[in-house]
């Protein structure tokens, strides 16, 4: 049987403002070819939105103008939604898979988003000319995974904007001895969407030091 795509939540609208066609052309476009190109499971569509799109869209007054960059973007989520959201803010979407490059590509294009950069390279490989203001990603690793990854594309007193599961707050437990060595502080489990989204979506945060000790 095949899945019909979730009709848009009304909450949809209000989360992504005047940037809700190019929102709706995004989805369009992964509920039609997401499943094809490995990007999304099939038992997807039904929950596309809620899910998926709104659990990204959520995340957008977290971040703060300049350069964002999300690791291991994948389908593009965070990162296409979040550039819809805010397209006052750069992005570099980070993959390393050269299909999901290929599509993040061809979505930057079609939607016509002036606001993002794709990379070629698995997050620990990168070089910036510049280092980023905020980092995120959706569904990558553990926390304690992420910090390496993460944390060295962030200029001193940027950020880590990581989104993640029920069990973040043991995440960040886990995670002590890799905050201590890359100098994390702030570091927060933060819900969003409550009152407003299905599910809950949380948001680790945390301020990045100077350079890694021993780095």
């Amino acid at each position: 049987m095949t899945e019909i795509l979730e009709d848009e939540p009304a909450v949809a609208a209000a989360l992504f403002g005047t940037r809700i066609d190019v929102a709706r052309d995004f989805t369009r476009n992964l509920a039609d070819q997401g499943e094809e190109l490995g990007l999304i499971g099939p038992l997807e569509l039904p929950r596309l939105w809620s899910r998926h799109i709104l659990n990204c869209a959520i995340v957008g007054p977290l971040l703060r103008p300049g350069r964002v960059g999300d690791v291991g973007s994948g389908a593009g989520l965070p990162g296409l939604v979040l550039a819809i959201a805010r397209p006052d803010v750069s992005f570099v979407l980070i993959e390393p898979m050269e299909r999901r490059v290929a599509w993040l590509n061809d979505q930057v294009n079609a939607l016509a988003l002036d606001n993002v950069s794709v990379e070629r390279a698995r997050a620990e490989d990168l070089r910036l000319d510049e280092p980023l203001d905020q980092v995120t990603a959706r569904a990558v690793s553990a926390f304690r995974t992420l910090i390496p990854l993460t944390a060295p594309l962030v200029r001193a007193g940027g950020e880590l904007v990581l989104m993640k599961g029920a069990a973040a707050s043991a995440e960040v437990e886990a995670a002590a001895k890799a905050i201590r060595k890359y100098g994390l502080s702030n570091v927060a489990v933060i819900p969003l969407g409550e009152g407003v989204l299905d599910d809950v979506t949380r948001v680790i945060t945390a301020t990045v030091g100077e350079s890694p000790i021993g780095g």
